[in-house]
């Protein structure tokens, strides 16, 4: 019954009664909707017999149904407009109920009440404001707006706890979703770096001839280049310009190692640990010793292509004079 919304909401003056027949303390006969008199059977002079509700006072709360009419005259001008079984004033009073005398101990025979109806009876009676017996007036006074913190919204704990739901999935997702582009965005990072230090690192390891020294990368390597770009077109002018770009580091590169020579040479002649100098006729000899020796494949395909190309470069020009 209290678990409803309240479809009126007021405060009244309530007093207490016991009607079952006996006769004992004003007892006027059995309950007018024929009902035994029980715990929660309450009485009011207007409202519907069958309406139900419940009153809170000092904090406790206990529910009643209307099933009798009454009080009688306390209810002028509306002073007493609603009367409580015994029991449950009691029990709001936080008193005891006496079998014997029909009486709530402690001598307390009216208390302000806040009454909330949450279900009109569909017995003799009127909706709405209480109203003495004799009808003399309406007791308007005796209602008021329904408080807010009394109403509840049918559904609503649910709704909210729905929403609840679906917004830690939709914070789940998005910090699955963060956590999958991070993910990605690290992979591709890592990814990134590891092909660039790949990159970095296959020169240096690439044709270096297995000594570490780096002369993998030689006046060979040059040459075989500097034909390819000899031989790949026929534009003489942008060849020969190539050509010659290739074959001058190449020689230069050539020369330069052909210059150095193993600890291991040095030391087999004499302990000497320096070659002959170029400004000499030995150490010239030495040194174009030295890049044939090495190099005897780069220098044999670089005079090649170089007189291929010379002969390419005559023919084209006796071609033009013959021409003009």
């Amino acid at each position: 019954m209290s678990s409803e919304n309240p479809v009126q909401y007021g405060n009244v003056k309530a007093s207490y009664f016991w009607d079952d027949g006996s006769g004992i303390n004003g007892d006027t006969g059995a309950p007018a909707s024929g009902k035994p008199m029980q715990e929660g059977l309450a009485a009011s002079p207007s409202w519907p017999l069958g309406t139900e509700g419940y009153v809170e006072y000092n904090g406790k709360k206990e529910e009643f149904f209307i099933g009798d009419r009454g009080p009688g005259d306390p209810a002028e001008g509306c002073n007493v407009l609603l009367d409580l079984d015994g029991k449950t004033f009691a029990k709001l009073t936080g008193e005891s109920w006496n079998d014997d005398s029909y009486t709530v101990t402690g001598g307390q025979g009216h208390i302000d009440v806040e009454y909330y109806i949450t279900k009109w009876g569909d017995g003799a009676g009127t909706p709405g404001a209480p109203q003495p017996m004799s009808g003399s007036e309406v007791c308007d006074d005796a209602v008021s707006p329904i408080p807010a913190s009394a109403k509840k919204d049918d559904g609503g704990e649910e709704k909210k706890e729905s929403q609840g739901d679906q917004g830690e999935k939709q914070q789940a997702k998005d910090g699955s979703k963060d956590e999958s582009e991070e993910q990605s965005a690290d992979e591709g990072s890592s990814g990134k770096g590891e092909d660039s230090e790949e990159q970095q690192a296959a020169p240096s390891g690439k044709d270096d001839g297995g000594d570490g020294s780096g002369q993998g990368l030689t006046a060979e390597t040059a040459a075989n280049d500097t034909s390819g770009i000899a031989l790949a077109g026929d534009d003489l002018p942008m060849a020969a310009g190539l050509l010659t770009l290739a074959i001058v580091p190449a020689l230069l590169v050539a020369f330069l190692f052909g210059r150095r020579r193993t600890a291991t040479d040095y030391a087999t002649e004499g302990g000497r640990h320096r070659a002959d100098s170029l400004l000499t006729a030995e150490g010239l000899r030495e040194t174009m010793q030295s890049v044939r020796d090495r190099l005897p494949g780069s220098w044999t395909e670089a005079k090649a292509t170089a007189g291929e190309y010379w002969t390419r470069v005559r023919d084209r020009r006796s071609g033009s004079q013959g021409g003009e």
